[in-house]
């Protein structure tokens, strides 16, 4: 029977450098012989990534919060069955940029979306699927948004004030204090050879 794979998920705000850590944790463990897909949200499949150019794009339109809620677990749903789960019952480490504790951050601290009803739909969708473990570059939020603005245009949530960010911050911090066997919480203000180290050392103690 082969063993099921782990789903490890990195989170935090804008510009805490978790496109990079997930690129160079799975350079590293496929060099350590483990079988590794690197996935995102909103997207992760052709109707999940066309669900994330809907929610991403800037538009004249204010996006009410229930409708982009309701995306982003339509997206979830066709990115955790279409691929997440197969990846894991084969076996295979699925390292993932975004879950559910972005949906909690952003649409429930950030947009104000009660706690309760994101828990329902992350039953709902998930069932009993959580990831793992979940790796939380944090950064204060001047940090992250001067190197997200360095990145080039802007997207529809990156736009967002300050005072967005901050909350998302605060939640991302309490739900690692919530459950600390689960949450790995790294100093993303670093020097990215620290973060990268840190990071390195969190995946070796999850293959022992």
């Amino acid at each position: 029977m082969t063993k099921r794979g782990q789903f490890i998920t990195f989170e935090g705000s804008e510009g805490v450098g978790k496109s990079t850590q997930i690129a160079l944790a799975a350079d590293a463990l496929r060099s350590a012989g483990v079988d590794v897909i690197v996935t995102r949200e909103p997207g992760g499949t052709p109707m999940a990534e066309a669900i994330r150019e809907l929610l991403l794009a800037p538009r004249d339109e204010a996006v009410h919060e229930t409708t982009e809620l309701l995306l982003m677990f339509a997206a979830r749903a066709q990115h955790l069955y279409g691929r997440i789960l197969p990846a894991l019952e084969r076996g295979s480490w699925v390292l993932c940029d975004r879950f559910t504790d972005a949906t909690f951050a952003y649409q429930g601290a950030g947009r104000g979306v009660p706690e309760e009803r994101i828990a329902a739909l992350e039953s709902l969708v998930q069932q009993a699927v959580r990831p793992d473990h979940v790796i939380l570059l944090d950064a204060p939020v001047e940090t992250g948004m001067a190197r997200a603005t360095r990145r080039g245009e802007l997207d529809r949530f990156e736009r967002e004030e300050v005072a967005f960010f901050e909350r998302i911050r605060a939640c991302y911090l309490e739900r690692a204090q919530r459950s600390p066997e689960r949450y790995h919480v790294v100093d993303a203000a670093r020097p990215l050879a620290e973060v990268t180290a840190s990071v390195a050392a969190i995946l070796q103690s999850l293959r022992q």
